[in-house]
Order: structure tokens, then C-alpha cells, then sequence
């Protein structure tokens, strides 16, 4: 027999299959009273019981012990129950559920390969079938709006533009300033290895101009625009705002996603014109202190190099650029379900599938301009 009186005034016994229990038990001895209910039932038979019918006290947090301790038991395949309970221990025992059988856990086997190829196939149907339902959406309403433009809700546009545009300016100027210098900076010396230092100004107009000032643009968007509207949207839809909009007869794709678009259509040109702007001041600023360079002379050298295709061809990647991380945004944001940490793997998702949705635009608009000789 097991048996332990604790210092105030509590006894915990073994006797075959019951564990005896009486005295004044309560949370303050909570500590010992578990490790010495965890002893006494260290060898269970069959059937192990708990007989409180000697105890005068049992406060709810140690009642909370015994029952968690028989449910332990009754896991194990043991037979369990808490005998002996006075009329008022008894309501709590009813109200732990220490006279209910613990719920059932299944134990989800490991799935095969076979199984996991045929769980992740299902879910990427879901995916692209819930992707196309959203552009099919989407088209509908950028048709409605085209055919119906008065009636277009153009009031939270300026602000949209506002917050993903002029927010968003210092950290782009500063970005592209730094890609410019960067640039020029590693070219300086081959270019005065070989006494082509002028040509530093072909090296970064063109690379800024056609690929570095839209890409980077881009990347900043994403972080920036991109992860705010799938935040934004997904909160929205967790908060069930979106199926209130759709109850009041307002499609969200319409109010919500197509202005957001539009702001991201209108911001990436103008953010990258911009860019290149600094980007090309960036490129000057080695030109003039470190290869000895007039800014008349890199401005001209500038001029014979860059053409206006250079220029629009980045803006046209922009605007592309734009339109592709504010659709992936309000898409995921759109798909979000469940709880708040449903949001911040829609807010991930949409850096991630943005910046591979980016480079991989790039490649295709670059092969297409160099097919028709831009």
C-alpha cells in the first residue's frame, strides 16, 4: 500500500485496486498532491479507483487533478472511476466531466505516397479551380465597369494610390540610388582599366531603364502593396466583412479588388520613373567623384545611349508588374479562411508567389520586346 499524509492535513493511499483519498485537499498542495496521485497509480491492474468519500474539502483545481489523472488512466486501458463523492463533490466531478469517458482521439496514420500524391493533386484542383472562379470574377467586372464606367465607386481610389505610391517613394528612391552607385561603382574599374570611363553611363541607364529601376519597384510593391492587401482582405474576410458586403448585394471583387488593381496600374510606372530618374543620379554621382567625369559630359553620353524604348519598356513591365502582385494579393487575401494565423500564411504566400510571378513576367516581356526589336 502506497501511503502519504500530506502537511495539510491530506492522505493519499493505495489499497489494491482503489486509491483512498481524504482530508482537506486543496490547490496550494497541488504540486504534491499530483506527484503523489502519479505514484499511486504507477502500477495499475485492470481497474484502478479513486475514493474520495474520506475527504471533507476537494477545491476545483485539485478535483481538476483527479479527474485529468483518471482520464490518464482510462487512455491507458485502465477501468477508472471517482467513487464516493459527496452530493456537492459530485456536481463538480459532473462538471470536469470526471464521470464521462475521455473523448475519443484518433491517431491519423501516416498517409503512403501514393495517398499524398492523390491529397496534394485534390488540393491543387481546389486551388486552380478557386482561382479561375476569382479571374472569371474579376473579368466580369472590369467588363462592367468598361461598359459602365459612371458607374464605377472611384472614391477610395486616391487614397489607395495615396498609401501605395507616395508612401512608398523614400524607400524607393533611396532603393534605386543605391542600385545606380552599386552598379557604376563595380564597373569603375574595368571601365578605367581599359579608358572607357564615359561608358559607365550606357552601363547603368541601360540595366537601370530596362530591368533594375522595374524589378526593384516591384519587389518594394510586394512587401509593401502586395502584403497589405492580402492582410487587409484576409482580416476582412476572417471578420466575415466580406459576406456582409456580398448580403447588401455589393460584389467584393467589384468594390474591393479592382480599385486596388487600378492603384498598383497607375503607381509602378510612375514609382519607376522615378527610379530611374535616381538610379541614373546614383550612377553620375560615381561618374563625377570617382572616374572624373563632368555631369555635362556623363548627362551627354547618357543621351546617345538611352532611346525612349529603353524608358517605356519599363514602365510597360511596371505596369504589368503592378497589376500581377495586386491581383496575387486579393486573391489570397479573398481565399482566406479559418483564424488569424490563416492571414499571415495568405500574407507569405503572397510575397512568395508575387516575387516568382515577377521574375518570371520579366523573362517573358524581355523575350517578347527582344523579339519585336526593342
Amino acid at each position: 500500500m502506497h501511503h502519504r499524509r500530506g502537511v495539510s492535513g491530506w492522505r493519499i493511499a493505495r489499497d489494491g485496486e482503489r486509491i483512498v483519498i481524504d482530508g482537506e485537499l486543496r490547490i496550494h498542495d497541488g504540486a504534491e498532491i499530483w506527484r503523489e496521485l502519479s505514484l499511486a497509480a504507477a502500477s495499475p491492474g485492470p481497474r484502478l479507483d479513486f475514493d474520495i468519500a474520506g475527504a471533507r474539502v476537494v477545491d476545483g483545481g485539485v478535483m481538476a487533478l483527479l479527474v485529468e489523472r483518471r482520464a490518464i488512466l482510462l487512455r491507458r486501458g485502465v477501468a477508472s472511476e471517482i467513487l464516493g463523492a459527496s452530493e456537492g463533490l459530485q456536481s463538480v466531478v459532473h462538471l470536469l466531466h470526471g464521470d464521462e469517458a475521455p473523448p475519443h482521439v484518433e491517431v491519423q496514420r501516416e498517409l503512403g505516397f501514393v495517398e499524398r500524391v492523390g491529397v496534394e493533386t485534390a488540393k491543387l484542383g481546389t486551388r486552380v479551380q478557386t482561382g479561375v472562379v476569382f479571374l472569371g470574377e474579376l473579368v466580369a467586372s472590369v467588363a462592367g465597369i468598361v461598359r459602365h464606367p459612371a458607374r464605377t465607386d472611384r472614391r477610395g481610389l486616391p487614397a489607395l494610390v495615396v498609401r501605395a505610391g507616395l508612401d512608398g517613394l523614400p524607400i524607393v528612391v533611396l532603393l534605386n540610388f543605391l542600385v545606380g552607385f552599386v552598379m557604376a561603382f563595380q564597373s569603375m574599374r574595368y571601365l578605367q582599366l581599359y579608358g572607357a570611363s564615359p561608358f559607365v553611363a550606357d552601363i547603368v541607364g541601360i540595366s537601370v531603364t530596362r530591368e533594375l529601376a522595374p524589378l526593384m519597384t516591384a519587389v518594394i510593391i510586394t512587401g509593401r502593396s502586395g502584403a497589405a492587401y492580402a492582410a487587409e482582405l484576409g482580416t476582412m474576410r476572417v471578420s466575415e466583412e466580406i459576406d456582409a458586403l456580398q448580403v447588401m448585394g455589393i460584389r467584393p471583387v467589384s468594390y474591393l479588388v479592382v480599385p486596388r488593381i487600378l492603384a498598383l496600374l497607375l503607381v509602378a510606372p510612375a514609382l519607376t520613373l522615378f527610379a530611374d530618374l535616381v538610379g541614373i543620379a546614383g550612377g553620375l554621382v560615381v561618374g563625377v567623384r570617382g572616374l572624373g567625369l563632368t555631369p555635362r559630359g556623363y548627362l551627354s553620353e547618357l543621351r546617345t545611349v538611352i532611346v525612349p524604348g529603353d524608358v517605356w519598356t519599363g514602365l510597360v513591365k511596371s505596369g504589368v508588374f503592378g497589376v500581377a502582385i495586386a491581383i496575387i494579393g486579393c486573391r489570397n487575401g479573398l481565399a482566406t479562411s479559418g483564424s488569424a494565423s490563416e492571414v499571415g500564411r495568405a500574407t507569405t504566400a503572397t510575397v512568395v508567389q508575387s516575387l516568382f510571378a515577377i521574375v518570371l513576367l520579366d523573362t517573358l516581356l524581355t523575350m517578347l520586346f527582344r523579339g519585336v526589336g526593342q
